[in-house]
């Protein structure tokens, strides 16, 4: 997904001194509400549609759907329902379920689109993003398929607190992987609670098939669509030993390859969660979110 500035917008007079408020365009991020535009001239108040919208990176297609229900100013659940008759072209491993292929990006909202022509769109583009030998040679080095790579870059999305941290973050999920060990992190059974926030350590017991800290070995599907940082980061991560990391503060991931360290770094991020301060929120492996640390097996 490709982080996007907000619409510029200019005030300028008219030659007959009116007030004219120009738009280059609107952006719609997530399931945020977009604001209507006025145009002031003439006396006249007119709505101003988007022209565009944009897809931020890690948005889950829930957030789409609502997103485009909202810029083409349908009824909510409009775009769900539409999924059935959009004809997306999805390998046979999604199941239908586009997860993980709603590339982030603007698009065009051009008279006449439909959340059927958006989606196609948005898969479409994901297609062409994919569909490359770099991802498929990554994919082979990690002894992975392009779906399972996708799935992996889709926590590292989640997961990462800064860009700079997400070939660290893809090394320590592929790291844990190899070794056969839980992933235990807090995005994957958040994606299944429907939340983006909390301590998915208290629901550490569920059942659920993203339940990373129970089940060994990646979720059924993405949980959510990665941009290319987060692709990159697990066709190309970098070399490293790492099992654990934690945010500790805002700015501080901290990875390590042992367990008593890491120990020690959660014990510091829970003192920090004492303190009135805020504090971020825990990110990582082997106990960013769960209930208690647990040691490599």
């Amino acid at each position: 997904m490709q982080m996007n500035t907000p619409p510029r917008s200019t005030m300028r007079l008219t030659r007959r001194g009116k007030l004219a408020l120009v738009v280059t365009g609107a952006v719609l991020a997530g399931t945020a509400v977009a604001v209507p535009l006025l145009s002031l001239a003439g006396g006249r108040t007119e709505q101003v549609r988007p022209r565009t919208l944009v897809i931020p990176e890690g948005r889950r297609a829930s957030q789409v759907y609502e997103a485009v229900d909202k810029a083409l100013e349908l009824p909510p659940g409009s775009t769900r329902k539409s999924l059935g008759k959009a004809g997306l072209k999805l390998p046979k491993e999604a199941a239908g379920n586009p997860e993980g292929y709603l590339f982030p990006g603007t698009y065009p909202l051009a008279k006449g689109a439909t959340p059927e022509s958006l989606l196609r769109l948005m898969v479409g583009t994901a297609e062409k993003k994919f569909d490359t030998p770099p991802v498929a040679a990554g994919a082979q080095r990690n002894t992975l398929n392009v779906y399972q790579t996708i799935i992996v870059a889709s926590i590292v999305q989640a997961e990462s607190t800064a860009k700079a941290d997400m070939g660290k973050v893809a090394r320590v999920i592929l790291n844990r992987l190899q070794r056969g060990m839980p992933l235990q992190v807090g995005t994957t059974l958040n994606y299944a609670l429907n939340r983006t926030g909390g301590n998915a350590g208290d629901h550490a017991d569920s059942d659920s098939p993203y339940n990373s800290y129970r089940r060994v070995g990646l979720p059924p599907t993405p949980i959510g669509n990665p941009g290319p940082e987060a692709m990159r980061a697990v066709t190309n991560p970098p070399s490293g030993d790492w099992l654990y990391y934690v945010t500790v503060k805002p700015g501080d991931t901290r990875f390590t390859a042992d367990y008593a360290e890491h120990v020690r770094n959660v014990t510091e991020f829970s003192a920090r969660q004492q303190s009135p301060a805020p504090s971020p929120q825990p990110s990582g492996s082997g106990s960013g979110q769960p209930a208690a640390p647990q040691p490599p097996r």
